[in-house]
């Protein structure tokens, strides 16, 4: 499983200035470099200071922030790396290396989980049962439930003739499996389903908050989606309807910030108490778009049809206009926006730090991002950063 793969590169050093006559105040004053040359055909972001790249011929491996191939682009398919641990899949089989390229373990799975290691293990199938091996590729849950899901908190959902329980690291059975689904731990709670209902127990199985709602998520700095009667809501960990299920949709909380959907299909913000500080009122972003529309660094997209995509702050005040065609989320200081079919990137104060010159751009990511020049480099990418030179 390939995560946010996408663009592609070019760079040079120079700085830029925002729009085609800005007032000279306001140039900014930074250098774009290309730090990894456009050579790769796909490349994902860094994650625990390597990215996974694909050639041409639909191999890939990793490089690290020098551009440094780690290991030979030999894999099928790959994912980010996870506690010092990726997936990989060769020959239709799965298995996991490490930051160093050794394969830990032999590459004999039909499946894993897709984001890897998780409190140190990771979900495993092999011949349609699943289980759980260790950092050292040790299989310490042994390969025999029909389904089951990562481990948070310490413990594991696992299912065994259509009924859901839980398991600790020893494999030892927690809590029974007698649910008709069961979810993962998240502040002590979890999301549990009997009958058709959901609601939450804790790590003792006892009931914290009854079997009521037609569905229920997980919690997340102290609050948890709820839904009932085709409505959504908040609950607190005690069970308060903080927010009582009135919206046609909500997503979860990010930096105080919920964004929510009212019927007709128009989007705002509310914020912890339930108070809408940005009315609904804006447009919806198309499914499979790469920004979350969260709260990110102050800022969160949002989209009006007839202007386009821009920022808003806290308050609900664009502070940077809407006039793009796409913009992403901000990420360690800086959005890929896009105009007229090509990508740039804006700081937090709306200025322009690299033109419109590329087809497509991601999110930084410890300190560098992916970028594409089609017409230039035939559809490779590579890797670029910002420096303030200001000073």
């Amino acid at each position: 499983m390939i995560k946010k793969l996408f663009l592609p590169l070019f760079v040079l050093t120079i700085a830029f200035c925002w729009g085609c006559a800005p007032k000279k105040e306001n140039l900014p004053t930074v250098d774009y470099v290309e730090v990894i040359p456009p050579k790769y055909a796909n490349a994902g972001e860094f994650c625990e200071g390597l990215a996974l790249v694909y050639f041409g011929d639909g191999k890939c491996g990793y490089i690290d922030t020098s551009g440094r191939e780690v290991m030979p682009l030999r894999y099928e398919s790959a994912d980010n790396f996870s506690e010092g641990l990726a997936l990989v899949k060769l020959d239709g089989k799965y298995g996991f290396v490490d930051t160093n390229g050794r394969e830990i373990t032999p590459l004999k799975y039909d499946y894993s989980y897709k984001e890897g290691f998780s409190n140190g293990m990771s979900l495993v199938m092999f011949d349609d049962k699943y289980g759980f091996i260790d950092r050292n590729g040790s299989e310490v849950v042994p390969l025999k439930y029909e389904d089951a899901d990562k481990f948070s908190e310490g413990m594991a959902p696992v299912c065994l003739d259509g009924k859901w329980g839980y398991i600790d690291k020893a494999g030892k059975e927690i809590i029974p499996l007698k649910y008709d689904y069961a979810g993962l731990f998240s502040e002590g709670l979890t999301v549990v389903v009997l009958d058709g209902k959901w609601g939450y127990v804790d790590k003792n199985d006892r009931e914290v908050i009854p079997l009521k709602y037609d569905y229920s998520g997980e919690f997340s700095k102290g609050m948890a989606i709820i839904r009932l009667k085709d409505k959504y809501g908040f609950i607190d960990m005690t069970g308060k309807e903080v927010v009582p299920p009135k919206y046609a949709y909500v997503w979860d909380f990010s930096e105080g910030m919920a964004r929510i959907m009212v019927d007709g299909d128009l989007h705002g913000y509310i914020d912890t108490d339930g108070n809408e500080v940005v009315p609904p009122k804006y447009d919806s972003i198309d499914e499979g778009f790469q920004s979350k529309c969260n709260f990110c660094e102050g800022l969160a997209v949002v989209k009006l049809r007839d202007k386009g995509f821009g920022f808003i702050d806290k308050n609900g005040n664009e502070v940077i206009p809407l006039q793009y065609d796409y913009a992403w989320d901000f990420s360690e200081g800086f959005a890929a926006i896009c105009l007229n079919s090509k990508w740039g990137y804006i700081d937090t104060t709306g200025n322009l730090v690299v033109p419109f010159i590329y087809d497509f751009a991601g999110s930084f990511s410890e300190g560098l991002a992916a970028v594409w020049l089609m017409e230039e480099f035939g559809g490779k990418m590579g890797f670029i950063t910002i420096k303030d030179t200001a000073k």
